[in-house]
């Protein structure tokens, strides 16, 4: 009877032990936050082991995945979080940002459409959705996500940038050149903005000299293709 109690102790002491669903998953947090992903991944699937329907263990295991450039396994993962639950913005926009690398634009702006329908505060989504509209040639659509970030903060040269390459598809130079040198202004270490600049400078308005200016810049800070226009276009 002694050892029969004593069995039935180390039994409870055992159970007692086990790490809990919430436990697991903060340790899963904590080593996505150190950049262990595969630990990560590990840890989030003990706690889809206990709760099948825990759909931010999900979205968490996507993200460790799209950390290790894993897209198709991230989207798997986004998915699955996103069938358990359809009111949380979270893995729409992961899922978006997955396709947005596998460039599946398309994909990306049905699943950025449905993040922003769930919480419209979020700039990140107005922002990559505006990079999946320019990738799919809706320069308008692209500029219109821009701008409402812009509004808000006009001070950030990354959507400078990429609301320029808009307005150039949407055949507007004149604001292009704008948004351009807001850009350069901001972050005077973009080559790519420097070169854009100064190729349109040259071709749309036949601007020599503060185009060949630009591109030298935008050799100076390592964009290469600039080298082509300077020498045919900017020697003396």
């Amino acid at each position: 009877m002694k050892n029969k109690l004593l069995w039935l102790f180390a039994i409870t002491i055992l159970l007692a032990c086990s790490p809990s669903e919430e436990e697991l998953f903060d340790e899963g947090i904590k080593m996505l936050e150190s950049g262990e992903y595969q630990k990560s991944i590990e840890f989030m699937d003990r706690v889809i082991d206990k709760n099948p329907e825990h759909t931010s263990a999900y979205n968490a295991k996507g993200v460790a995945f799209y950390q290790q450039e894993k897209y198709d396994e991230a989207i798997e993962a986004f998915s699955a979080s996103i069938d358990l639950d359809e009111t949380s913005y979270k893995p729409f926009f992961n899922r978006g940002n997955a396709h947005l690398e596998k460039k599946q634009f398309k994909e990306a702006v049905l699943d950025y459409n449905k993040a922003n329908g769930l919480d419209p505060q979020q700039s990140d989504i107005y922002y990559n959705r505006g990079l999946a509209l320019l990738g799919m040639e809706e320069y308008e659509d692209a500029i219109f996500d821009f701008d409402v970030i812009l509004q808000a903060n006009p001070n950030q040269p990354l959507v400078q940038f990429n609301k320029a390459k808009a307005q150039l598809g949407n055949n507007d130079p004149v604001a292009a050149i704008e948004s351009l040198v807001n850009t350069v202004n901001m972050d005077n270490s973009n080559g790519p903005a420097y070169y854009l600049l100064g190729v349109t400078q040259m071709s749309a308005f036949g601007q020599k000299e503060d185009g060949c200016a630009n591109l030298k810049m935008a050799l100076s800070l390592g964009f290469s293709e600039a080298k082509v226009w300077i020498d045919d276009f900017c020697k003396d």
